[in-house]
């Protein structure tokens, strides 16, 4: 791992804050101002999505719930609304439970350093150095993705950035050569550097703006960086979902248990089942929907029945309306376009 002098890691705070000066991305909404609020929805809303599907997101959300006070008197429903589409959505409950500390148990105080940013639900040790340093001039390294890539190629960092004791490697690393002056920028131009000239794929790293300090490019090895294990293949999952409809036209729903994945969300009744001999009822379609989590693959298989013996306490029929003005989460949007395509070609 190289090790930068004095002298070189202030010449690379001036270079790298220079071209952030000049080309970074300004015109973001949630770079408007450093109000912790808005960095705090940005942050959460560009984990696992492009920057450029975040806009949107944005811009609907500040516009409904303006403040931290508006969000933490949201009601949830319209909360998960509001965030429809972006999926991963213990990020909105999280995002709306910080609200309510900030608000009614702090006071509409926020914590201010880095530490304590981490006490609130849902922000972990990036959000917790974004936010501390955006909006409270903490130097601090905000570590995700991008910095990860950034900085394994430029002090050609070996260690695998897949194992969680690695970040503890990259901050003590970086924490010296973050700006003290500038940190909330210092991390946003790392940010823009490495979603420009150091992509993952296709790098620009000859015309990057600090290619002078690139050890692993400068050795002919950037394509080696940064260490990456491979994840294991998320494993197989399979259920049937059922598909009742009333004499309304009605469709049955049932809301998932408050903890595991799709925790709170309504959708078609979901059985598990071990493969698709085990399937019960009328099939529909013999084509599965499949959604791919983080450590599941689920193949779901909606299935027409008759009746179900007795609704239970969290099963109801839903019209169309009601539906719409539902969160409902990306798989059930997924059936819904299947039970559309099936009712198309049956016609």
């Amino acid at each position: 791992m190289e090790n930068w002098n004095q002298e070189t890691i202030e010449n690379f705070r001036k270079d790298l804050l220079a071209w952030y000066d000049q080309e970074g991305r300004a015109h973001l909404p949630w770079r408007e101002n450093t109000d912790p609020y808005r960095v705090l929805v940005s942050e959460l809303m560009l984990q696992q999505t492009r920057v450029d599907t975040v806009i949107t997101y944005f811009n609907r959300f500040m516009t409904a719930l303006p403040t931290v006070q508006d969000l933490a008197n949201a009601p949830e429903e319209q909360v998960l609304k509001l965030w429809e589409g972006l999926g991963y959505y213990s990020r909105a409950r999280n995002l709306h439970q910080a609200a309510k500390v900030v608000v009614f148990d702090l006071k509409g105080a926020w914590p201010e350093s880095y530490d304590d940013l981490l006490s609130l639900p849902g922000v972990g040790p990036y959000t917790a150095a974004a936010v501390a340093s955006i909006a409270f001039n903490q130097a601090v390294p905000a570590i995700d993705g991008n910095f990860f890539r950034v900085f394994s190629r430029l002090l050609k960092i070996d260690d695998d950035i897949a194992k969680p004791k690695t970040r503890r490697v990259f901050y003590d690393a970086v924490a010296p050569i973050v700006d003290p002056k500038r940190p909330g920028d210092f991390n946003q131009a790392i940010m823009d550097l490495g979603t420009s000239y150091m992509k993952t794929n296709d790098p620009d790293t000859l015309h990057s703006p600090v290619v002078k300090y690139n050890a692993a490019f400068r050795d002919g090895v950037e394509d080696q960086y940064p260490v990456k294990s491979k994840k294991k293949k998320p494993i197989l999952q399979r259920f049937q979902a059922l598909v009742l409809y009333n004499e309304k036209g009605d469709l049955l729903y049932e809301q998932r248990p408050d903890s595991g994945l799709l925790a709170g969300f309504w959708t078609l009744p979901l059985r598990p089942i071990d493969s698709i001999e085990d399937l019960q009822g009328e099939q529909l379609t013999i084509k599965a929907v499949t959604h791919v989590f983080s450590h599941r693959k689920w193949e779901v298989w909606p299935v027409k029945v008759e009746q179900v013996e007795k609704l239970t306490h969290n099963q109801r029929f839903l019209s169309p309306a009601e539906q719409e003005a539902m969160a409902l989460p990306k798989l059930q949007h997924k059936l819904l376009k299947n039970l559309k395509e099936q009712h198309d070609v049956s016609k």
